[in-house]
């Protein structure tokens, strides 16, 4: 009896261990780190998905029916690259902010997956820089 509740618990701990392992695999194989535009320019594979992060480059912003077209730059403001969007534009979403929007390169355009676009919010609590 012993014996046979030994060999229930062993197999048990096996399949807890083996789910454990793959749920780590899985969570770290679909995330996709958060790359600048200079990066992509370089870089990007036609159809492959990347996130993309930086500022929304002022005086690039523009409308066309339910497609918006902004061109996104990197924090130094070296590059760069431009975005088409159709989706929910978050309320926050304007000129000079910083955003996070998934793309894929199709030609020399960068076209976002519909709803991806998230914008960051300045933080309050940073220090002032000086003048």
């Amino acid at each position: 009896m012993a014996r046979k509740r030994q060999i229930r618990l062993t197999v048990a701990l096996t399949i807890a261990l083996v789910l454990a392992g793959a749920l780590v695999y899985t969570t770290f194989s679909a995330a996709s780190p958060e790359r600048i535009p200079s990066q992509l320019a370089a870089s990007a594979e036609p159809g492959q998905t990347y996130k993309l992060g930086g500022q929304v480059m002022p005086g690039s912003v523009r409308r066309q029916g339910e497609t918006l077209e902004f061109r996104v730059r990197d924090p130094k403001g070296r590059e760069s690259v431009p975005v088409r969007y159709a989706g929910s534009i978050p309320d926050p979403f304007r000129e000079g902010r910083d955003v996070i929007v998934t793309v894929s390169r199709q030609g020399g355009t960068f076209v976002a997956q519909r709803d991806s676009l998230v914008t960051k919010c300045p933080s309050k609590f940073t220090a002032e820089r000086p003048a």
